[in-house]
């Protein structure tokens, strides 16, 4: 049976705050666990005012403690910001402090732009050492070796499971090698979905975690009681990549009257192109289009992101969703 799952990326909304979206990301793990999605994960962005979960783990840790039985992690941590010890060390702690709850999906993009990098003090090579530095984390995370001097404490033997997120076949195929499961950003970048599920598949190699290939597919949904509803909700994510298309990002824009009006055809096209995976309807209307997207994918889960200005109509998207 296929795992209905939330990306939140605690969107900051106009004329609200990172502290309101931070309590507004409680509230709906807690409703999410009420209705009984799988998991809740927050993602590692930096220098944006419009999400407020830059310091990924502490808002994991935050969730976790505001819910008691969802799994509650990362989508993800960009590891090439970080050294694999100071990870094992913080997701370590929450295992520990939550046994059984914590995930740790693995991105090697910066999450942010190269001005961002020099102030994180990020090295632009970093990236290519990613292999070597999941495989060190892992390490970290594992039982305790014979003559193995350095350890995370809390975070050894802790075996915190671990995923590959990725928007190309770079990631596909580290998964597959490493047998980890994979989870694809076509939530935002869709482009390579169909060619990467099928190399993860075909390079996948089974290990201690996982013993058969596992894949995930980020989504944008939005759901309301009417077609007309969900299409007026949608405007705010449609707003905001014709901004991305412009350079901008910026808060969560309220929705508008006429999409058409707001972005160029030149804006119109790189927006739809990056939104390709991204349904928006009633509930019958939704149950046909993701019923499609799961028979072409053959994806086991799904990871559902609802960027709506509207924190009420936000909660009762996911309503709807679990639902269908």
């Amino acid at each position: 049976m296929l795992s209905l799952s939330i990306l939140d990326l605690a969107p900051v909304s106009e004329g609200a705050t990172p502290v309101a979206a931070l309590q507004n990301a409680r509230e709906l793990a807690q409703l999410a666990e009420r209705l009984g999605y799988k998991r809740y994960w927050v993602a590692e962005h930096h220098n944006m005012v419009g999400i407020a979960s830059a310091a990924t783990s502490v808002v994991i840790g935050f969730i976790a403690a505001n819910t008691k039985t969802i799994r509650v992690g990362a989508g993800g941590i960009m590891l090439p910001n970080h050294s694999p010890l100071v990870i094992a060390e913080q997701f370590g702690t929450l295992e520990s402090l939550y046994p059984g709850r914590i995930d740790l999906g693995l991105g090697r993009a910066p999450g942010t732009d190269r001005r961002t990098m020099m102030a994180l003090r990020v090295d632009p090579a970093a990236s290519e050492q990613f292999p070597q530095d999941v495989v060190e984390l892992q390490a970290l995370l594992g039982p305790l070796q014979e003559g193995q001097m350095i350890q995370a404490v809390p975070g050894t033997n802790t075996n915190v499971p671990l995923w590959i997120l990725g928007s190309s076949l770079f990631g596909a195929q580290l998964a597959g090698l490493l047998g980890l499961p994979y989870a694809f950003a076509s939530h935002f970048a869709p482009d390579q979905l169909m060619q990467a599920l099928e190399m993860y598949r075909a390079t996948f190699k089974p290990s201690k975690q996982l013993q058969r290939p596992y894949a995930m597919a980020g989504v944008n949904v939005v759901a309301a009681e009417t077609d007309e509803e969900a299409a007026h909700l949608f405007t705010s994510l449609q707003q905001r990549f014709a901004d991305m298309a412009r350079g901008v990002r910026g808060l969560l824009k309220p929705p508008i009257a006429d999409i058409e009006a707001y972005w160029s055809g030149h804006e119109k096209i790189q927006a739809q192109r990056m939104l390709a995976c991204s349904f928006a309807g009633s509930p019958k209307a939704l149950g046909l289009q993701l019923r499609e997207f799961i028979a072409q994918t053959g994806v086991n889960e799904l990871m559902v992101a609802t960027a709506v200005y509207d924190h009420k109509a936000r909660l009762k998207s996911y309503e709807l969703l679990a639902e269908v």
